[in-house]
C-alpha cells in the first residue's frame, strides 16, 4: 500500500470547518473530483511548492488540482472562503480592534515570468498611457535583486492575515498603505454591515505621512506610528509654524510584531515565499490559501 503524505493534508475538525464554505457541485456538466482530496492536493502544493506535474498519484490527477486551484482563483472562490472564515474576528477586541500594517518583498522564480498578454495597442490621438500600467504587469517587478513582488498585508492580534495586496518588488510601502486598509472587509456573523474600520493602526516609520496620518484622522482611525528623524527635524526648524508632533504610543507599538510573525506563517509556506505563479491573480489565491489555513488552525473563537 502506497504511503500517504498525510502531514499537510487536513485534520478531520480542520474539515468540518471548512466543507460548509465550499461551493457545491455544478447542476450542469460533470461532477467534480471529491473535495477534500483535491483541496489536500493544493495544501500540499503551496505548502511544499513542488511543480503541479509532480504532486503525489494519492491526490488524484494532477491537472484536476491545478485546474480547480486556477479557478478558484480567478472567480475568487479562495477569497470568499477566508472572508467566511474570518468573520466576526474583531468581537473579541470589540471597540478596541487594533491591527498592524507591513509588508515584504518576495523573490519571484523565473518560471512566474513570461505570462501571455495582448500586445500594446497604439494609442489614440489625446489618449493619456499609463506607462507603469504597462511595464509592471502581473505584480512583478524588477530591481537590483531581480524579479521579485511584494505583499502588502494587515494582521490582526492573533498574527491572522485580514487583508493583501499585491505589487511589484520595487514599489514602496507608503502609497500602498490606504489601499490596503480600504480592503479591510470583516463580514458579520449576524445581521450588520461588514465593519470596515479598526480602532488603531500599528505600522512602521515607512509609513509615516502626512497624507496617511490625514487618511486615519478623517476615518477616526487612532495611527500609532512613529516619526521619521527627517520629519522630526524639518518641524523643529520650522519653529511654532511646524505645529505639534503627532502623538506616539510607545508601549503600544510594541504589538507592531503581530504583523511580522503573520508574515513569517505566510512564508512558511514555499509557494508564497518564492512565487511560480505566472499570473498575479494564481498567486493572489496561493496567498488566500496560505491564510486559509492559518484561520484554519487558529479559528474564530
Amino acid at each position: 500500500m502506497e504511503d500517504r503524505p498525510n502531514r499537510h493534508d487536513l485534520s478531520d475538525e480542520e474539515w468540518q470547518r471548512l466543507s460548509p464554505l465550499l461551493p457545491v457541485n455544478p447542476r450542469q456538466g460533470g461532477r467534480w473530483a471529491d473535495h477534500r482530496t483535491v483541496i489536500n492536493g493544493v495544501f500540499f502544493r503551496v505548502r511544499t511548492n513542488i511543480p503541479w506535474r509532480d504532486l503525489p498519484p494519492c491526490y488524484g490527477n494532477w491537472k484536476t488540482v491545478c485546474n480547480r486551484h486556477r479557478r478558484w482563483s480567478m472567480d475568487g472562490t479562495w477569497e470568499q472562503i477566508l472572508d467566511r472564515l474570518r468573520a466576526g474576528c474583531d468581537e473579541v477586541d470589540g471597540q478596541d480592534w487594533t491591527v498592524s500594517v507591513d509588508s515584504t518583498v518576495v523573490r519571484a522564480h523565473q518560471h512566474a515570468a513570461g505570462a501571455r498578454h495582448s500586445p500594446p495597442r497604439c494609442p489614440a490621438k489625446g489618449e493619456v498611457v499609463d506607462h507603469k500600467t504597462m511595464t509592471h504587469r502581473e505584480a512583478l517587478g524588477r530591481s537590483r535583486g531581480g524579479l521579485s513582488t511584494k505583499i502588502h498585508l494587515v494582521a490582526d492580534r492573533r498574527c491572522r492575515p485580514l487583508a493583501r495586496i499585491l505589487s511589484p518588488g520595487q514599489h514602496g510601502d507608503s502609497p500602498y498603505f490606504q489601499r490596503v486598509l480600504n480592503t479591510i472587509r470583516i463580514a458579520r456573523r449576524g445581521l450588520g454591515r461588514p465593519r470596515r474600520r479598526p480602532a488603531t493602526v500599528l505600522a512602521d516609520k515607512a509609513y509615516s505621512s502626512r497624507s496617511n496620518r490625514a487618511y486615519l484622522r478623517r476615518r477616526g482611525i487612532k495611527a500609532v506610528i512613529p516619526i521619521k528623524k527627517d520629519q522630526q527635524a524639518n518641524r523643529l526648524k520650522r519653529g511654532s509654524e511646524g505645529g505639534r508632533p503627532p502623538i506616539f504610543d510607545a508601549e503600544r507599538y510594541k504589538e507592531r510584531n503581530t504583523v511580522e510573525r503573520c508574515i513569517g506563517k505566510l512564508k512558511s509556506h514555499r509557494a508564497v515565499a518564492l512565487r511560480t505563479d505566472k499570473r498575479q491573480r494564481i498567486y493572489q489565491g496561493t496567498v488566500d490559501v496560505a491564510s486559509i489555513r492559518i484561520w484554519l488552525r487558529d479559528p474564530v473563537s
